[in-house]
């Protein structure tokens, strides 16, 4: 009996000793089915048009199918609803923009029960990171920011911008440039940033703040003037704007892309996303799609991302403070 023990116990020994491993006959091979990313936002979209590269990137990697679904609905609660609430098992993650971090806020601001709550979704990986651009209508008279501050406080609530929607990440944005310089502005939500933008083409409103992919076309047909920049540093694109940091205002926005998956996915799962998702962005197809989107690529593994969403979200939160319980008008 004890030489069958010595003999059966062998060949376990011997693989803990070199470190093999082999999957125990309940554990299942991930991923061994499609994966789901959601899009809480409608095609066309900052999430959707990175979703669907991300998406083709990583079934290259991953050598399994990965599908991008839109589900949208109340500002995008409904898809990252989804998501924070899904089984936690690698197969449904959500591409989320910097709203993940506002829809919490703006709940109970309102001492509404919460669609979800950030600490049930954990950070992938961000993705990308644009730096939003203050831009006028080129037929106003203001060429730098010192002279739109100044005319802003000659006629508190006259001068008029365009946002996403109450609470958006334009409005959050333009509510940041009002605090620091301590201005009031009239603000005028549309039912997204398609409709904002084409309000200020149109003359309807005076100002906008917006990613520089959307700007940088009306920008060169001389429709808009750029006059200052949210990011750290200059958009390269646009080398003669200044950031509001340079300027004196201690602002700092972007509006960007990130990968989250439910808080209890297993740290082996998480791995192996974490693994190819850093593989994928750095494809050279990816980064193609990127530049033809003319959005940057800003990766950061999801540690960093947890800082820099930590952050973020703190600034988000404050923001929504400050402006406090607003009426939701009917979107234009």
């Amino acid at each position: 009996m004890g030489a069958y023990r010595r003999f059966y116990f062998l060949p376990a020994l011997l693989m803990l000793f070199f470190g093999v491993t082999v999957e125990s006959p309940g554990q299942e091979k991930y991923p061994d089915r499609p994966i789901t990313i959601v899009a809480p936002f409608p095609p066309g979209g900052v999430a959707d048009l990175t979703a669907r590269p991300v998406a083709a990137a990583l079934e290259k990697v991953m050598k399994n199918p990965v599908v991008v679904v839109n589900k949208t609905g109340a500002a995008g609660a409904v898809g990252m609803s989804f998501v924070a609430n899904s089984k936690p098992d690698g197969y449904n993650l959500l591409l989320a923009l910097s709203s993940i971090s506002i829809i919490p806020e703006a709940d109970k601001l309102f001492d509404r029960k919460p669609a979800y709550t950030m600490d049930q979704l954990i950070p992938i990986a961000l993705i990308s990171a644009d730096p939003t651009i203050f831009v006028v209508n080129a037929s106003r008279p203001w060429k730098t920011v010192k002279e739109f501050v100044a005319e802003a406080k000659r006629r508190p609530g006259a001068i008029s911008y365009s946002s996403s929607g109450v609470y958006g990440t334009l409005h959050m944005a333009m509510e940041m440039l009002t605090h620091s310089a301590g201005i009031n502005l009239k603000h005028v939500p549309y039912a997204g940033a398609g409709p904002a933008l084409t309000a200020i083409l149109g003359g309807h409103v005076d100002t906008l703040a917006s990613g520089p992919a959307v700007v940088i076309p009306h920008i060169k047909a001389g429709k808009i003037r750029p006059l200052a920049g949210w990011g750290a540093k200059r958009v390269a694109s646009l080398p003669d704007v200044p950031t509001f940091k340079e300027l004196g205002h201690d602002i700092e926005f972007y509006i960007w892309a990130g990968l989250f998956a439910p808080r209890s996915t297993s740290p082996a799962v998480m791995k192996t996303i974490r693994e190819s998702v850093k593989q994928a962005v750095n494809a050279a197809e990816f980064k193609a799609a990127m530049e033809k989107l003319q959005t940057p690529i800003a990766y950061l593994d999801a540690p960093e991302f947890q800082k820099f969403w930590d952050k973020d979200a703190k600034m988000l939160a404050d923001a929504i403070k400050r402006i406090g319980k607003l009426e939701i008008p009917e979107a234009k």
